[in-house]
């Protein structure tokens, strides 16, 4: 059983974040450290995944679609995904390659949790906080009864809600936020918190752009580092992705 799990998602290259979510203090004493997908793809994916590999065996790595389209055959569609691609390791492809789509972990107070990146079934469904009822249903159905808490990312905002009995939390992003900036996570056990970690958004910006060979780079780190998308332009995008209205 594990105290304290620290939920890191949706990372995307961005280093700063990263490093300040990792000097937290409950971080640092957690357990484990689950990262649910989306992890290399942005500006710093080589240092990224460097960083992260040095976490050894506390850290649980789960593939997000970004990280699947980082090593198909086909290059992604997305300029800073199919820049980041061509920069990886050999070493680094093959395990990003090799991640799962799902993992388990029993937490202290919440029994057995479940880790994804999207939904359960699918690395690039969307579900919102508001979703309906029947959305809900459907994406969770394959789940089984133990399983008393589901985590997924792949939206970049942050919530915790009741669907049909199981706790649903969305830790939101460490590298992409929308809504506000700050590298957003969560801590589970014996509760769920949601965690935002203020660093030197400036800064940050400036270093994505001195050290990243992205073309891009400077007007990238400038647009989500500093969150420009509101929440309310996210929901906007994802809400008729749910399947709402129909």
């Amino acid at each position: 059983m594990n105290r304290r799990v620290a939920v890191l998602s949706d990372i995307h290259g961005v280093l700063p974040a990263l490093e300040a979510v990792l000097a937290e203090p409950d971080v640092q004493a957690a357990d484990r450290i689950v990262l649910t997908g989306d992890i290399a793809a942005g500006p710093l994916p080589v240092e990224t995944l460097d960083l992260l590999d040095s976490l050894g065996e506390r850290a649980l790595w789960i593939s997000g679609n970004a990280d699947r389209e980082l090593v198909q055959a086909e290059p992604p569609a997305d300029p800073v995904s199919a820049w980041a691609a061509g920069r990886l390791r050999p070493e680094q492809t093959r395990r990003l390659a090799s991640l799962p789509a799902v993992a388990e972990l029993d937490i202290d107070g919440l029994g057995r949790v479940l880790f994804c990146h999207a939904t359960p079934r699918d690395d690039e469904e969307i579900v919102l906080v508001d979703s309906r009822a029947a959305r809900w249903a459907e994406v969770m159905a394959g789940v089984g009864q133990e399983i008393g808490t589901v985590v997924c990312g792949h939206t970049h905002m942050p919530y915790a809600r009741i669907a049909h009995g199981r706790m649903i939390v969305n830790p939101g992003s460490v590298g992409m936020p929308y809504g506000r900036p700050g590298a957003h996570w969560a801590l589970l056990g014996p509760g769920v918190e949601l965690r935002r970690t203020p660093y030197d958004y400036a800064a940050a910006t400036a270093r994505i752009a001195a050290e990243s060979a992205f073309p891009d780079a400077a007007e990238w780190a400038d647009t989500y580092v500093h969150a420009r998308d509101s929440a309310e332009d996210a929901v906007a995008v994802f809400g008729p992705l749910d399947g709402r209205g129909a």
